[in-house]
């Protein structure tokens, strides 16, 4: 594969958004079937419906750890939660890797936009929800 090549690097760039959204398709469903299996046969059909009243939105620990620790105890929202987030990646992703792929066609001016598209994705998702009042 020819990385100078335009077309190359539309299949590298199209298999990565193709993999992602499946690999997170994939870890969603897994999840989802850990609620089913977790409830013994009960009836699941409010889990999966949106009721602010019975979703403790202040009690669930979304933090890196807590995920870490559902993951390795098999918690189904832990890895509903990491297919969302994989999901989320799947576009930076392609971000990157598109950085690495004009770096080596040597288009320096598509990997200062690219650069600057990344800066600007990671800032929103990881700085803006710390700037008080953001999001009042």
């Amino acid at each position: 594969m020819n990385l100078r090549d335009p077309e190359s690097m539309n299949v590298i760039i199209g298999k990565v958004l193709r993999y992602g959204v499946l690999l997170s398709g994939v870890i969603i469903v897994l999840g989802v079937a850990g609620l089913f299996v977790s409830s013994g046969g009960s009836d699941t059909s409010g889990w999966l419906a949106y009721n602010p009243n019975s979703i403790p939105h202040d009690s669930i620990d979304t933090s890196l750890p807590a995920l870490l620790n559902g993951l390795v105890s098999f918690a189904p929202f832990s890895w509903i939660e990491l297919g969302v987030l994989v999901l989320i990646a799947t576009p930076v992703s392609r971000v990157l890797i598109s950085i690495f792929l004009f770096a080596a066609e040597r288009d320096r001016l598509y990997v200062l936009i690219t650069a600057v598209v990344l800066a600007l994705l990671l800032f929103s998702m990881l700085i803006t929800p710390f700037i008080p009042g953001f999001y009042a």
